[in-house]
């Protein structure tokens, strides 16, 4: 579920020039320059109203993490939530993921979070799906040698798309589980859809990683 349009979201968004980063694609290859250390970089594509990331931003205060959210009215919420905490290593970004080869560059980025991703139901938007065809090589690009993909959902048809298409891009999966809150998976840390429909059925999650040597 998406929020309704903000008024003056984009100026809103933009003034908090501590966390929101403009000018993405001037940092590409750069991006711990702006962090001003050398630690891993994490980034969580559609990161939504922000709950997932800045808790592992709180837990985890020495990886750099980077957040992108293509909805301006959605993303301005977890600015507003940034503006009340001190959390250097977060930064996040207002973009689609259809640009990603213009914002990091090779190897720049050591995980990447796919959390409860717009299904796009329709076969013919199949292609839109961000663990599609379209975006595995880009993520390929972005990730380090042992980078990782974690993805959850709470769409089967997703889930099974998406395990049908990591498998024929010859990627690594493990830690499959088809009902994560009843798994013996640890440190779960929920986004808000994860809280709020978690209750009406299954939570899909795995962890995959690309052969290099394809």
């Amino acid at each position: 579920m998406r929020l309704r349009n903000v008024k003056n979201a984009h100026e809103r968004l933009v003034s908090n020039e501590k966390y929101v980063i403009t000018d993405c694609k001037e940092h590409k290859g750069k991006w711990n320059e702006v962090f001003g250390n050398n630690n891993p970089i994490e980034l969580e594509i559609g990161m939504g109203k922000g709950q997932f990331l800045l808790e592992l931003a709180k837990r985890n205060p020495d990886i750099n993490y980077i957040g992108i959210e293509k909805f301006t009215s959605v993303i301005l919420r977890a600015s507003e939530k940034l503006e009340n905490l001190d959390l250097p290593n977060v930064r996040i970004i207002n973009v689609n993921a259809d640009d990603l080869l213009d914002i990091f560059t090779e190897g720049e980025i050591s995980k990447l979070y796919l959390n409860f991703s717009d299904p796009w139901p329709k076969n013919c938007h199949a292609k839109r799906r961000l663990t599609s065809i379209t975006y595995l090589p880009k993520y390929e690009v972005i990730l380090k040698k042992d980078g990782e993909i974690h993805f959850k959902t709470d769409n089967i048809h997703l889930f099974e798309f998406s395990l049908e298409s990591m498998n024929n891009y010859q990627m690594l999966l493990k830690n499959i589980s088809l009902d994560l809150h009843n798994s013996a998976f640890e440190g779960n840390i929920m986004t808000e859809f994860e809280e709020r429909f978690s209750k009406t059925g299954p939570i899909y999650r795995l962890e995959a990683t690309f052969r290099r040597e394809k």
